[in-house]
């Protein structure tokens, strides 16, 4: 009985002690290494389609008075996820399968809007008496360049397109960024459960979960009991994911200062 308590004590050391060495090591690497890390997504909602049908009749689809094939509502949403602060950081927003319209951007939690690089605007300058070109169309319907004054860790931006796409699929519109030492990385957009990535929140919680039934397997007998405390984590197992990964934030932060 004894041999047994024994590896049982010495089991739940070595699983508790490799699981808080991992995140441990995680949570130096990120700390130590401090790179750069940037992130977006996109979000595209259709607002209609110009149609032509000998039954239900023809349906135009216009903006501003000019009529379009394809009319789509998109958002970008941009995260400095990284521990440092940077100034003057230039994003352009960019695509070949559409035409950027009209244009809204936001710093979150801020009464301040992005403005235009003194680049972007030099290239669309129009001296008065002259007609816009076409290459100063093509720019203004392909790109946008902005600059960030100031981007703080933690920080969001939001970029909102009126867009035509140029064919009956979503259109595509991408991000890029030259700084030194930063990442810009396209996610997929998820469900958010309280701030979080609704997968990214169940898979932390299930291995939670993981972690905290091999000690009920150990020392309860009665397995109606576990797998009744089981489905039942399993149903709110997203909700201590959410924990762990808003208080591993929060570490981030206490200790990038």
């Amino acid at each position: 009985m004894e041999l047994i308590e024994l590896f049982k004590s010495e089991y739940l050391s070595i699983v508790f002690g490799s699981f808080g060495g991992l995140v441990t090591a995680v949570l130096t690497q990120k700390v130590v290494n401090k790179r750069g890390l940037f992130s977006y997504f996109v979000t595209h909602n259709k607002i209609g389609s110009s149609t032509q049908d000998s039954v239900l009749g023809d349906v135009s689809v216009t903006w501003n008075g000019n009529n379009v094939e394809h009319l789509y509502f998109s958002t970008i949403k941009l995260k400095n996820e990284s521990l440092n602060d940077y100034e003057n950081v230039v994003i352009k927003a960019y695509t070949s399968d559409t035409m950027l319209l009209s244009e809204s951007t936001q710093i979150e939690d801020t009464p301040d809007i992005l403005s235009w690089t003194e680049s972007y605007r030099n290239r669309l300058y129009v001296p008065e008496g002259e007609v816009v070109s076409e290459a100063q169309l093509n720019i203004y319907h392909g790109q946008r360049e902005y600059v960030i004054p100031v981007f703080n860790r933690g920080q969001q931006i939001t970029l909102t397109y009126i867009n035509s796409a140029k064919t009956p699929q979503m259109p595509n519109i991408w991000l890029s960024t030259t700084i030194k030492g930063v990442k810009l990385k396209f996610q997929v957009p998820h469900n958010q459960i309280l701030g979080v990535s609704q997968p990214r929140a169940g898979l932390i919680g299930s291995l939670l979960g993981f972690v905290l039934l091999l000690p009920l397997v150990t020392y309860v007998s009665n397995a109606w009991l576990i797998a009744i405390l089981a489905i039942s984590y399993g149903l709110v197992a997203q909700l201590p994911g959410v924990l762990v990964i808003k208080s591993v934030r929060k570490l981030r932060e206490l200790v990038g200062g």
